[in-house]
């Protein structure tokens, strides 16, 4: 197929770009750093799904640069009719300059039409563009989107291809340091979307390499995302529907468990916050469920599945390919055709009547499924009783536990969550009253990894967390009700404390992550050690710490006194001025907060540690036994 300068079209020039970089790459932060790499790799993966190139290499330099390189036909090199310039240096210097904008060349496209190389470049100190086409290796260089040589004819080649090297510039980005496990997964993703693609990933900097190449697309993908999960059917529904220009693809499961995921892809590219084809499948879903319930009597006395119904417990990946996408933002985050809704709705809730009329069993499974959700659906209503109105309003409704604190100033406000009335009682004693508030636990909360929402809500030590935070749970949930801007895990330094830590934070991953994500929960570091000597007294937080300040003293003492080393195995042990002084005082107290910087391996970690499965504990067991140096026994 004709691919040369004259496929080529220009829109307009790139100055806008390096003034306002946020329009087009969301932010210039870690986020609008990596999004550089997927808008390159994007136009790579577009040569392939035009039927051209079957190798991708992504390489991290050791210099800050990013080497992306394809085996495509090559950008084109001859002159361009409208510029006057190279088609090379106009796809480079010029917004909405390239060949997605014209269907004989690219069918369907997830580069962002024409704008992710200018861009790149625009918000790049230096970038160097080489192309394998017409016998010949040719290469040219740019500083921040302006060329600093001319197109360069190298040297006879038989290779075909493009390879982009870019350095970020520092001048727009607030730190330039690539992380490989964010660029790892997008290109999973990519490698799982596109079967038949090689992509070779390489890190310089720690001589690190990885590769990946599937064959079975999106159910290889869910066989990924779902590999520790206990699943309702024991195989994927997988459908595959054309029509026109349009092609859907999705694969779905659902687990016993309340978490769930839906990934939505347009052209190769995620849409974080979904879009019509998401709201279309959603609808088909829900229409065949309700239909299908009612006739195998599933669904009694007028009871109707509602969306979030049809959510819980969902794992799902749906892949759309359309040549003309609109979306909502730059970046592509949600999928605004309106006429894909109804395409995928319709064609969806067809395939899936005929499936099940062929597959009844798997139809009465997942309904199963539903109606806890639907029984969980009911049980919230008596939960709202616990949701607070305003984030400051006094209410019966708070625990008795609770000892809550008196300013009203939200980005004050903390509340220690500690491990039974010991604790709770010292913590009581030694916070200070005004901004912190003390919530004692007694013994280990629900593992909420293997329970539903009816028999979470049924536990007091959960209901009584929740009616501290504020926020309600399910679909009641609202971060603005939020009671604290610290909310701060401050268990016992031993295996039950350990365990308890955990299941604290397995509940607020799968029911409150937003609290996650915003940077509210905290894990509070008490020390391991008291270490006395003479009248002097030492906190040490860790065995090599411990040691270290005992040398320390030693070496400075005068006179021979004895050392007493006493181990802390719970907050209870300490008295009030101890927790205070240690573990509790905004002043000297350490705390760690807790992150999602990769929610799927974070997900997976959640499940196999947690989960019903024990087959995957054990591996994982077996496997990091050998690294564990804190053992309590």
């Amino acid at each position: 197929m004709s691919y040369k300068a004259e496929d080529i079209q220009v829109l307009e020039g790139i100055e806008a770009v390096r003034k306002r970089p946020g329009m087009y790459i969301g932010s210039t932060g870690k986020d609008g750093l990596h999004h550089l790499v997927y808008e390159i790799v994007a136009n790579a993966v577009d040569e392939s799904l035009a039927g051209y190139a079957k190798n991708i290499e992504v390489k991290i330099l050791k210099n800050n640069r990013i080497s992306i390189s394809d085996d495509g036909r090559g950008i084109p090199i001859d002159l361009h009719s409208k510029t006057k310039k190279s088609a090379l240096e106009t796809v480079l210097t010029y917004l909405h300059a390239g060949g997605k904008f014209s269907q004989k060349i690219y069918k369907v496209s997830g580069g962002l039409h024409g704008v992710g190389l200018s861009v790149v470049n625009a918000l790049s100190k230096y970038l160097k563009a080489v192309v394998y086409r017409e016998g010949y290796e040719w290469s040219q260089e740019y500083e921040r989107g302006k060329p600093i040589t001319s197109l360069k004819k190298i040297r006879p080649t038989k290779k075909t291809g493009t390879t982009i090297i870019f350095e970020p510039d520092p001048k727009i980005f607030t730190e330039i340091n690539f992380d490989k496990n964010i660029i790892l997964d997008y290109l999973r993703h990519q490698s799982y979307l596109t079967p038949g693609l090689r992509i070779n990933f390489y890190d310089e900097r720690e001589n690190f390499s990885y590769g990946f190449y599937f064959e079975g697309g999106l159910i290889s993908f869910l066989n990924h995302l779902t590999k520790f999960k206990r699943l309702v059917n024991n195989h994927h529904l997988y459908g595959k529907i054309s029509e026109d220009d349009k092609e859907f693809e999705f694969c779905f499961n659902y687990s016993e468990s309340s978490d769930s995921r839906e990934l939505s892809f347009t052209n190769n590219i995620l849409n974080p916050e979904g879009g019509t084809h998401l709201v279309g499948f959603r609808n088909a879903l829900l229409k065949i469920f309700n239909e299908i319930g009612r006739v195998l009597n599933i669904l009694k006395n007028g009871k109707n599945l509602i969306t979030e119904d049809i959510r819980g417990g969902l794992w799902l990946i749906i892949s759309l390919k359309i040549p003309e996408p609109q979306f909502e933002g730059q970046t592509k985050s949600k999928l605004g055709n309106p006429e894909v809704k109804s395409f995928v709705e319709s064609h969806v809730f067809n395939f899936l009547k005929e499936y099940f009329g062929k597959y009844p069993d798997e139809a009465k499974a997942i309904l199963n499924r539903l109606i806890i959700n639907l029984e969980a659906r009911e049980a919230e209503k008596t939960a709202k009783e616990i949701v607070f109105k305003k984030r400051f309003s006094v209410s019966l409704m708070l625990s008795g536990k609770l000892a809550d604190c008196s300013s009203k100033d939200f980005s004050k406000r903390e509340l220690f969550i500690v491990e039974g009335d010991s604790a709770g009682g010292s913590a009581k004693q030694a916070r200070d009253r005004t901004f912190q508030a003390v919530l004692p636990l007694r013994g280990k909360i629900l593992n909420v990894e293997k329970s539903n929402l009816v028999k979470i809500l049924k536990s007091k030590e959960i209901k009584d967390l929740i009616a501290a935070l504020g926020t309600g749970i399910g679909k009641d949930f609202n971060l603005e009700n939020l009671r604290y801007s610290k909310i701060i895990i401050a268990t016992d330094a031993d295996s039950d404390g350990n365990h308890i830590r955990t299941l604290l934070l397995t509940l607020f991953y799968r029911f409150f992550r937003s609290l996650l994500e915003k940077g509210y929960i905290y894990i509070a570091q008490p020390p391991l050690y008291k270490i006395q000597f003479g009248k002097q007294f030492f906190y040490a937080y860790s065995d090599s710490e411990r040691d270290k300040l005992i040398k320390e003293i030693q070496k400075k003492q005068t006179k021979n006194y004895n050392f007493d080393i006493q181990r802390y195995k719970g907050l209870g042990e300490m008295n009030p001025e101890e927790l205070w002084e240690t573990t509790i005082n905004p002043e000297k107290r350490v705390l760690k907060r807790v992150t999602i910087e990769d929610a799927e391996r974070a997900d997976e970690l959640f499940s196999i540690l947690m989960g019903s499965e024990v087959e995957p504990r054990k591996k994982f067991i077996e496997t990091y036994a050998q690294e564990v140096q804190d053992l309590d026994i």
